[in-house]
């Protein structure tokens, strides 16, 4: 099904071109090859006997896309007009990874994103999301679309396996107001993974939302999302979440909500069923058209059928500053997710998060940027040895870019990550560098 998912996406973009003349249309297609050399110190997080090696990898790629190439750059422009009531963005690419010293290692990656959309109407539109990815990363970098620039799962592989991941999201959404929406989205999530401790796993959930303004100052959300998961070794999970949300606005910069969330979450037998509360307020805020905040904050409490509840503080907070050649963003969250269709599964996770990313443009056709970023975990429902599991995580890097010509682009990244555990074979720390040259037709 997720390769027809592609197949039809490729074969959909003739209609939408077809207008064009024959010469213009390979103007929307766009081919390139990548060449990565990669250091990484350890490529197993291990604490012990650690294994460090040097990467080649050569991936070439096809990108697709309705919207016209920027001149400068050559590249195509992601932001849609108003008048576009259809568009379609492709990259697809393999790659085959090569270890200099672990050739056992050595396999191919594979990585895609599919967005298109069609407004039926000027209220009515339809969009499908789809990302593919293979790759034996011990962390999975997080594609979701709420997660930030560079942010991976907690989850981790404890070596070197190959997993494939395929997302699928169709949805529609109405617009029956300037402000008011209704819209459905499905999520259909497959894992796999060739492992003995790690499993595979399938997700299809279901989330509906409406907004609506009374007036001009006062409005409501409400919220219902259905989730079915089917695990390989582990209890099935049926889950639902509902939220209300009640919001002021006292003007078009300044809005002030409060909002009351709850999930039910019940698994076959033997595992433990249990329940999310978690009321909040927030304030959104833009200061000006180049710097605006969200902040949330409240309280949650998780219930289980058996054992102990787990409270404590929610919040998030968010703050964007956008200037003329550099953009900064601090992100601070805190409370609790959910790890589940990864490879470990561990459920629900008291966790904490924050990140500070600067980006800046040094010339027309080169950036540089920083990130730091920390994070604590705990899993309640993983004791091991007797302990509850506790990671701290840590993260700073930085990065280049520089087109030499319209056609050849060269990129550095370097990056240090530790992980500080109360357990002592989930300690690691790495240091990885990437030299990577782009050449596009």
């Amino acid at each position: 099904m997720d390769f027809m998912v592609w197949l039809i996406a490729f074969f959909g973009i003739i209609p939408s071109i077809a207008c064009a003349e024959f010469k213009d249309i390979f103007l929307h297609f766009q081919p390139y090859i990548t060449l990565e050399e990669e250091y990484n110190s350890n490529i197993d997080l291990a604490p012990k006997n650690k294994r460090n090696d040097y990467i080649t990898t050569v991936s070439p790629g096809l990108k697709f896309s309705t919207a016209p190439r920027s001149p400068v750059t050559g590249q195509f422009k992601q932001v849609p007009t108003a008048e576009d009531r259809y568009g379609m963005d492709l990259d697809f690419r393999a790659g085959v990874h090569f270890y200099a010293k672990e050739h056992e290692e050595n396999y191919t990656s594979l990585h895609g994103t599919l967005n298109a959309w069609y407004a039926l109407t000027q209220r009515l539109q339809f969009r499908v999301r789809d990302y593919l990815i293979r790759s034996d990363e011990i962390r999975e970098p997080d594609y979701s679309s709420t997660a930030s620039e560079g942010q991976y799962l907690i989850s981790r592989t404890d070596k070197r396996t190959p997993y494939i991941r395929n997302v699928f999201e169709p949805s529609v959404q109405y617009q029956f107001g300037r402000d008011n929406l209704f819209s459905i989205n499905y999520r259909n999530n497959i894992y796999r993974i060739n492992s003995r401790t790690a499993a595979d796993s399938t997700e299809n959930s279901i989330n509906s939302r409406m907004i609506y303004w009374f007036n001009i100052r006062n409005g409501v959300s409400f919220e219902y999302g259905l989730t079915l998961g089917n695990f390989e070794d582990s209890p099935d999970l049926i889950g639902h979440m509902a939220m209300v949300r009640y919001t002021y606005r006292f003007n078009p910069r300044t809005s002030m909500f409060g909002e009351y969330t709850q999930m039910w979450r019940d698994f076959d037998s033997p595992s433990t069923d249990y329940l999310v509360y978690r009321p909040s307020i927030g304030i959104e805020h833009a200061f000006s058209p180049l710097l605006s905040t969200r902040v949330q904050a409240g309280y949650y409490a998780a219930d289980p059928k058996r054992g102990s509840t787990v409270d404590g503080p929610f919040f998030d907070l968010l703050l964007t500053q956008r200037a003329q050649r550099t953009t900064y963003t601090v992100s601070l969250q805190g409370g609790y997710t959910e790890d589940y269709f990864t490879a470990d599964n561990q459920g629900f996770t008291q966790y904490y998060r924050t990140t500070a990313r600067i980006t800046h443009q040094l010339l027309q056709r080169m950036s540089v940027g920083l990130l730091g970023s920390y994070e604590w975990a705990k899993y309640p429902g993983s004791e091991t040895v007797g302990r509850t599991p506790k990671d701290q995580i840590w993260v700073v890097g930085g990065n280049a870019s520089y087109q030499i010509w319209r056609w050849l682009t060269i990129s550095l990244d370097a990056s240090h990550r530790e992980n500080h555990s109360n357990i002592s074979n989930r300690d690691y720390s790495e240091y990885r560098g990437v030299l990577k040259v782009t050449a596009t037709y």
